[in-house]
């Protein structure tokens, strides 16, 4: 039976391993980090579009969806840009998911750690405790007040369409655009 007891590159192979092993959780961990972090980001954006129908018409229907979505009225002006408010709660689905990527890295950060210190290895089972900060940091950073503006240009008198711009969040955009725009 061959052991490798007697191959002389066996001990700087195996650092070069666990060197390049911690170099990559390490990396795991700053992009679990950032994505974390990204996961309260707003993601504002604009989205612009024709109707064909009058602009008092479009603006009564714009305000009565985004009313619908719970949002309410904050300007009264009827010739001022249109600014609803509402606010936006937080996903238990991502909370749950963001605490176990946040679980699992940390538990391959501490098996990475008690590999390159083992005398320190019991304490290193400590980090799966801070995964719960994760799903914490979200639900407190993602319940919001989140704001929609819209202003519609056309004239009353002609029928050639109206021209609406929306700013909200991402994902109201892509529920006006399957809702309203089909």
């Amino acid at each position: 039976m061959r052991t490798l007891e007697g191959c002389f590159f066996l001990g700087a192979m195996t650092n070069a391993v666990l060197s390049s092993t911690f170099f990559l959780t390490l990396l795991l961990m700053v992009g679990l980090f950032f994505f974390i972090r990204a996961s309260t980001k707003d993601r504002i954006e604009t989205l612009q579009f024709t109707v064909d129908q009058a602009p008092e018409q479009i603006r009564t229907d714009l305000e009565a969806y985004f009313c619908d979505r719970a949002y309410h009225r904050l300007n009264p002006g009827p010739d001022q840009p249109v600014i609803l408010a509402g606010l936006v709660r937080p996903s238990r689905f991502l909370a749950v998911f963001l605490t176990g990527l946040a679980g699992i890295g940390s538990v391959c950060f501490a098996l990475v750690l008690a590999t390159l210190f083992p005398d320190y290895s019991s304490g290193f089972s400590l980090l799966l405790l801070l995964s719960p900060a994760a799903g914490w940091f979200y639900w407190r950073r993602a319940r919001r007040e989140e704001t929609v503006t819209f202003t519609v240009e056309g004239t009353p008198e002609t029928d050639a369409g109206s021209q609406v711009t929306v700013i909200a969040h991402r994902d109201e955009l892509i529920a006006l655009q399957q809702n309203r725009l089909q």
